[in-house]
């Protein structure tokens, strides 16, 4: 508000602000709902509103330089022969070729296999690119089936059947027009420069039933080697995840809301799904009332961005944690270095509503070739690998601080909830007291 406003005492509307009036002057003049890309934007419940109790007197802390405090997870190892085995509890998410650029699918490749964790395909196939640089690589089973081949799935080192994605639970994925070049038409079977939409549901089952039937013809096509993950969208966590389970799930990843998205209708983004913090715990409670906690691998996403949120998340009860939009930051996404020439198509560094355009800068979210160029696989992947490992480390730090040789030592105990809120969601005490709100002291 400027002085003269204020001056006058012109104050906005907390319902009808500024933005909104935007919207719904946008939405009257053109008459079509606004796309974008990115997570939501609005404030949520996160990890922020947790805290870590160190060591002092009642806890013995490890030290840090001679005392180790291990990072290895193994995932898939319920019914799967070749279970995936990584060095760090930090994985790549699925995202596609098709959102980004094949330089870019190399470059995740590149920096995952450095410090030995996983990447994973998405919508659209897997490229050779990613394949070749990818020591483990997880092959996205979808709703669309772009791209799908049996090939690669044999290919592959694990199986991830999507069934939801946090900023669209419900809803399939877009891509524009202006991004599908002749390969990624000739991946997806698809026109040139036609907007794509994927389906929102898998079109041969209705049901966990039929679930359970698909991944065990995953099993057969690749003889019983590969672990089957099943992905869903933040929701109905507890139900879906017992579900997952009970279809023969060897890992379950859930995706909460603050997980991006190439492209969607913003009105999903905002306003569909559950933060990831209240999702962590439905999923960890599901899987103890089974008996299959630690048994039944649980992968989180959505959001982030340090190794205080791996920490926090391993102390909630997650086997292993998931970044995508971190990781295109880690590339070279958004770099401030690119400021005028995201000025130039009408955004800026730091803001990731025109990922679907396809007039990254950087070269990562695009498929323009002359912009893809510009990113170099392997020093983007360097990149992505100190983002990973700073991660870890980070992580191992607050671990050692709570007496834990493992990160998956880290139990709720470890933690204190920063706001009623927050207590109130994942049922750990308000930082000071003994209470969560909901429970009887």
């Amino acid at each position: 508000m400027t002085q003269d406003m204020a001056a006058q005492g012109l104050r906005e509307s907390a319902t009808f602000d500024r933005a909104t009036i935007h919207a719904i002057q946008r939405a009257a003049e053109t008459g079509i709902y606004d796309i974008r890309g990115g997570g939501a934007k609005r404030r949520l419940p996160h990890f922020d509103d947790l805290l870590f109790l160190g060591a002092s007197m009642s806890r013995y802390p490890l030290e840090g330089y001679r005392e180790r405090c291990d990072t290895d997870v193994v995932l898939g190892d319920r019914f799967a022969s070749k279970p995936l085995h990584l060095d760090i509890p930090v994985t790549i998410a699925g995202m596609s070729f098709g959102a980004l650029s094949a330089q870019a699918k190399e470059a995740l490749g590149r920096g995952a296999s450095e410090v030995g964790t996983s990447t994973t395909t998405g919508d659209g196939g897997m490229t050779d690119e990613e394949r070749g640089e990818s020591k483990s690589l997880v092959y996205q089973y979808l709703p669309s089936r772009y791209g799908m081949n049996p090939d690669h799935l044999r290919k592959a080192d694990a199986i991830e059947v999507v069934l939801g994605q946090g900023a669209k639970p419900g809803g399939g994925g877009m891509l524009l027009g202006q991004k599908i070049s002749d390969r990624v038409a000739g991946m997806r079977t698809l026109p040139m420069g036609v907007d794509q939409r994927s389906a929102c549901r898998h079109p041969d089952w209705t049901g966990p039933d039929d679930l359970t039937i698909k991944i065990a013809e995953l099993r057969e096509i690749t003889d019983w080697e590969k672990p089957i993950y099943v992905k869903v969208g933040a929701t109905r966590t507890y139900y879906d995840v017992k579900l997952a389970v009970k279809a023969g799930a060897d890992v379950v990843v859930v995706d909460g809301m603050q997980g991006g998205t190439a492209a969607t209708q913003e009105v999903f983004i905002e306003h569909v799904g559950i933060p990831t913090l209240a999702a962590i715990g439905e999923a960890v409670r599901a899987l103890q009332e089974m008996g299959m906690h630690r048994k039944v691998q649980l992968i989180v996403s959505g959001g982030i961005r340090n190794g205080a949120d791996v920490a926090k998340c391993m102390a909630l009860g997650a086997d292993a944690v998931s970044i995508g939009t971190a990781a295109l930051i880690a590339l070279g996404d958004n770099h401030p270095s690119l400021d005028e020439e995201y000025r130039s198509i009408g955004s800026a560094a730091g803001y990731y509503d025109d990922w679907q355009e396809g007039r990254d800068p950087a070269g990562i979210t695009t498929q323009d070739e002359d912009l893809a160029r510009r990113l170099d696989p392997v020093k983007a992947g360097h990149r992505l690998a100190n983002y990973l490992r700073v991660l870890t480390m980070e992580a191992q730090i607050i671990a050692r601080a709570c007496g834990k040789a493992h990160l998956h030592h880290l139990e709720p105990e470890d933690l204190a909830a920063l706001t009623i809120e927050s207590a109130a969601i994942t049922r750990i005490p308000l930082v000071g007291t003994s209470w969560i709100p909901g429970q009887q002291l």
